[in-house]
């Protein structure tokens, strides 16, 4: 059976928050580095599964500059090539549909792989 995964509303829940900061320490025994190599985002609903993201697209940038630009697969994912992990500056991130409305906008901090737009 397939899961439905609606459309993002339109309204913003404001509901991002970092669950927990961890320092790396690379001389832990068991630990192979970084996962990803570049940043990724995945949005997703409030129970975790990704909203059907065709069409849209999110756009990085740090104060008034824009630093990357890339588009979500259907499956709620956006990989921006050029952002190598773990970033060591904050981001803006701002997520667009297809006709450039602007339905998220959420500070990425410094220190990540991946990130989480929840809502």
């Amino acid at each position: 059976m397939a899961v439905h995964r609606p459309n993002p509303l339109q309204g913003d829940s404001s509901r991002s928050r970092i669950l927990k900061r961890a320092k790396v320490n690379s001389h832990t025994p068991g630990t192979h580095g970084k996962t990803f190599d570049r940043l990724t985002v995945v949005w997703v609903q409030n129970n975790g599964v990704p909203f059907d993201t065709t069409g849209f697209f999110a756009r990085l940038s740090r104060g008034n500059v824009l630093v990357s630009s890339a588009n979500f697969d259907r499956f709620g994912v956006v990989r921006f090539g050029n952002i190598r992990t773990l970033t060591n500056v904050s981001y803006t991130l701002r997520v667009f549909s297809r006709n450039g409305t602007l339905f998220r906008t959420r500070r990425i901090p410094a220190g990540v792989q991946t990130f989480a737009v929840i809502g």
